[in-house]
């Protein structure tokens, strides 16, 4: 597998993004201020993250997402690790993500790599997306906070 960030005359691979954020408008806006990286196998797009300066020092993964058919096989963690070093690599002290509280998988493994809690966002999907998020058996309404010191 290979990561590498997009040049910008490439199109990010919008369809793999809206699996993890459903709203094409938010995408496309954090898109215009972020950095968009790609995993590939075979030439295949199988992943993709974008990381965006949202502080003096700080970097946050906007959205991270693996083709379903590619999802188990460690390439998630993959993902979050390179997103974490390249935010070092930018002199970041800090990284964030934040997800779904019905993204149980995601908690997991944002957890595994060592990211920690850091607060809720209560409601933030149900003032931000227009649609009901279901996951999982369970309401998408709250926003998780995670962040890790690098």
């Amino acid at each position: 597998m290979k990561i590498r960030q997009l040049e910008n005359a490439e199109e990010a691979p919008l369809e793999l993004l809206l699996m993890a954020d459903p709203s094409e408008k938010i995408v496309r806006e954090y898109l215009k201020r972020g950095s968009c990286y790609i995993a590939t196998v075979s030439h295949e797009i199988v992943g993709v993250f974008v990381l965006l300066k949202t502080r003096p020092e700080t970097v946050e993964i906007v959205n991270i997402a693996v083709r379903e058919d590619y999802q188990r096989k460690g390439i998630g963690t993959k993902l979050v690790i390179f997103a974490t070093e390249r935010a070092k690599e930018e002199r970041a002290k800090t990284i964030e993500i934040g997800t779904g509280n019905s993204s149980i998988g995601q908690l997991l493994l944002y957890q595994k790599c060592g990211y920690r809690l850091t607060g809720i966002d209560r409601d933030f999907f149900v003032r931000h997306y227009s649609e009901e998020i279901f996951e999982n058996g369970i309401q998408c309404r709250d926003m998780v906070r995670l962040s890790l010191e690098i």
